[in-house]
């Protein structure tokens, strides 16, 4: 399957508010940035941000220093479309994580709502594990969500693995300590119910 091919369609199939996991607003993330207390030239790394509107809350917060990757140039070019004049205030990549070269020991927080759970091979996820230990400073904050283990086990037409906090902080691995976890219950533009867990680490 081409991964960049797939999104690239899901993201031109529907409008962004019709999608599954669409957020006008995304509370929880924004309170667990928050909770980290970063200044506002902090380097922030939207990992599958696409058209998420929190890039939008992360620059009415006043940071300065924000990229969004995703692998869809489709979401990406949407995302900058809807930011109109402000869009030239984000760096945009267009990439896979799992290959997307980033500078070492340079980013003061991951984010990333919903990529995580999609690598369902072991490989992959050792492959992210380590591009975000490499890319976080020591100390910087790993905030990650994915499907709860009672959450649905396909998005998109795909298949995910589902984690409890235990589960993906033993994924992670010793280069990372959880400090907070919450279990979020989402509910899709068309009225059903996903189960999220979203968790914040330290880079150790």
């Amino acid at each position: 399957m081409d991964v960049r091919q797939h999104w690239d369609r899901v993201h031109a199939a529907k409008p962004p508010e019709e999608l599954s996991w669409y957020q006008s607003v995304p509370t929880v993330s924004l309170r667990m940035i928050d909770s980290a207390g970063l200044p506002g030239d902090a380097s922030l790394l939207d990992v599958g941000g696409g058209l998420s509107t929190l890039v939008d809350a992360l620059l009415e917060r006043g940071y300065s220093r924000v990229s969004v990757l995703d692998v869809s140039a489709v979401a990406l070019t949407g995302a900058r479309a809807r930011l109109g004049d402000r869009a030239g205030e984000v760096e945009w990549l267009e990439g896979n994580i799992l290959d997307t070269p980033l500078p070492p020991s340079a980013i003061d927080l991951w984010h990333d709502r919903a990529v995580f759970h999609f690598l369902t091979e072991a490989v992959d996820r050792a492959a992210y594990v380590e591009a975000a230990a490499q890319a976080l400073r020591p100390g910087g904050h790993l905030l990650v969500s994915t499907f709860a283990h009672d959450g649905p086990e396909r998005c998109s037409g795909l298949p995910v693995v589902r984690y409890d906090p235990h589960g993906l902080e033993s994924e992670l691995g010793e280069r990372f300590r959880g400090v907070e976890h919450e279990r979020v219950e989402h509910v899709t533009p068309g009225g059903g119910l996903q189960r999220f867990l979203c968790c914040r680490f330290l880079r150790v």
